[in-house]
């Protein structure tokens, strides 16, 4: 079990990781391939062309991505959204254990206090 102080030490470093991040996007990386007509032997693949797919409310909303840059550029941005994710996720757990450490440390003075003042048909 860690401390309310190690605890508390480990979420300012959430913090500060979440602060360096300086670009991200939601969203997954596609590879689109179109079916072109060709002369006498039906259809051929073009492709991959790749597309940046998020949701917004019920929509998807699509941006092709035409140069290398732009692609490489989407995959950082999308690795550091992921990134986000997960130190929220982190934040999260740390802010809830820290509460029920500062809570067991009131201990059961508190819980008498409380008990005191419900009616003893709300015990």
């Amino acid at each position: 079990m860690k401390t309310l102080s190690e605890i508390e030490t480990r979420r300012e470093a959430v913090l500060q990781q979440m602060r360096s991040i300086r670009s991200m996007k939601r969203g997954t990386i596609n590879e689109q391939y179109l079916k072109v007509p060709q002369k006498g032997s039906g259809t051929a693949l073009r492709g991959p062309y790749h597309v940046l797919s998020r949701r917004e409310g019920n929509k998807t909303v699509s941006e092709r991505l035409t140069t290398s840059k732009q692609l490489e550029q989407a995959k950082l941005d999308i690795a550091a959204h992921r990134k986000f994710m997960e130190l929220c996720k982190e934040f999260e757990i740390l802010t809830e254990r820290m509460g029920f450490l500062r809570r067991q440390a009131e201990g059961p003075e508190e819980k008498k206090r409380l008990r005191r003042h419900l009616k003893p048909t709300e015990k």
